[in-house]
C-alpha cells in the first residue's frame, strides 16, 4: 500500500509543513515527557510537595492530551 500527499506550493506551504513535521512534534513531546519524568523521579528532598505535584499533573495532562488525539510514544 502506498499513500501520496500532494500539495500546491507555495499556496499550501502551511499544510505541507504540518504534514511533514510529525517527527519533530514527536521529538518535542518525547523531550517534554522525559523532562517532566526526570523532575519527578529525581526531585530533590527540598522540593515542595506543591511543586512535585505540579510536575506530576503536567505529565499526566500531557499523556491525557496525547490519548485524546490517539498518539503515543510506542
Amino acid at each position: 500500500m502506498k499513500a501520496v500527499l500532494e500539495f500546491n506550493l507555495p499556496e499550501d506551504d502551511h499544510e505541507f509543513e504540518m504534514a511533514t513535521s510529525g517527527s519533530k512534534f514527536h521529538s518535542v513531546l518525547w523531550d517534554m515527557d522525559q523532562y517532566l519524568r526526570a523532575k519527578i523521579k529525581y526531585a530533590p528532598d527540598d522540593m515542595s510537595d506543591d511543586t512535585l505535584q505540579a510536575f506530576e499533573q503536567c505529565r499526566s495532562q500531557l499523556h491525557e492530551f496525547m490519548g485524546n488525539y490517539n498518539v503515543s510514544f510506542d
